[in-house]
């Protein structure tokens, strides 16, 4: 059995906290940003990341474990035909929760999650394109530095040759 959260829960059990995160992830996923509590906002955090990795993944069995959670198909195919192509050139770091104040009603610290759809910055870019071409290079070297040594032992058997030729033609 899992051992539950410390403190108190989202909502009045536990099976009430899984019902808000999974329709937070569900919302989230449908509108790409919310509106929530920072509390609200961490906790759905990770149960996002975790849905869309599934989804980077894209087969059926993971398709069938985001949906145990996301209940709307439409939301579920979004997740994999959009979302999860967009994500695929990150290994983390899905989500952005940004704080926006206190609430008015009961002064409830407010914050924003959104998905963050943006290519990855110009520096990773180019610094995975350097890291791409050194090994390309590196593999270039390798079978040069092969072939050199198969091209002599390939003339030094075609000298060998040649000495005999003209001993056997005496």
């Amino acid at each position: 059995m899992p051992t539950p959260t410390k403190g108190p829960r989202l909502g009045g059990g536990p099976a009430h906290e899984r019902l808000i995160l999974a329709n937070l992830a569900t919302q989230l996923f449908a509108h790409r940003s919310i509106t929530t509590t920072q509390t609200k906002a961490k906790r759905v955090r990770p149960l996002a990341e975790r849905l869309i990795t599934f989804a980077k993944r894209g087969d059926l069995a993971a398709r069938r474990k985001v949906m145990t959670i996301v209940r709307d198909k439409t939301v579920v195919h979004e997740l994999f035909t959009e979302i999860a192509p967009a994500m695929e050139q990150r290994q983390g770091g899905y989500t952005r929760i940004v704080k926006i104040g206190n609430r008015k009603g009961d002064n409830a610290p407010m914050a924003v999650i959104e998905l963050v759809l943006e290519p990855l910055s110009p520096k990773k870019a180019t610094v995975a394109e350097a890291e791409a071409a050194t090994a390309s290079a590196a593999k270039r070297d390798s079978a040069a530095k092969d072939e050199p040594a198969e091209k002599k032992a390939d003339t030094a058997d075609e000298a060998a040759e040649a000495v005999k030729a003209p001993a056997e033609d005496s």
